[in-house]
């Protein structure tokens, strides 16, 4: 039988577990213009890592500032149209259909969004990390 005592233990406990999923979840941060949508989040085997699958949308004449990712990022445009800038590569023009790999802690960017964008995006990162970091300006 529930007592008053066990049913606030059970209260705390929830909002506890709730905390800590909220915590362990790492979302990215929400940027305006950018939406970003968690299909899946699995741990790797025996790993630190864990894989984490997504949609991003970024609207058109949004800009995706320079960022790095505690993980390897492997994406595929969907649609839409920009440049994509990662650093020690040359600036490439993104189409619908075409890959993107793009190395651990290394800064990258997307501009000139000329049209809305929709990429599935894979990323292969460190556990309890946060996705998405801000990198500083080039020098």
């Amino acid at each position: 039988m529930f007592t008053r005592r066990v049913f606030a233990a059970c209260g705390i406990c929830s909002a506890i577990g709730l905390m800590a999923t909220g915590v362990d979840a790492q979302a990215p941060p929400a940027v305006p213009g950018i939406k970003r949508t968690i299909l899946s989040r699995e741990d790797a085997p025996d790993s630190k890592y864990e894989t984490v699958q997504m949609i991003v949308e970024v609207e058109a004449g949004i800009e995706v500032p320079r960022h790095t990712h505690p993980g390897t990022e492997s994406s595929t445009l969907l649609s839409g149209q920009a440049e994509l800038y990662i650093r020690g590569q040359a600036d490439r023009a993104m189409t619908p259909g075409n890959m993107y790999l793009i190395p651990a802690s290394v800064p990258h960017g997307v501009r000139n969004v000329t049209v809305p964008l929709r990429l599935a995006i894979t990323y292969v990162v460190e556990k309890g990390k946060p996705i998405v970091s801000p990198a500083p300006e080039q020098v």
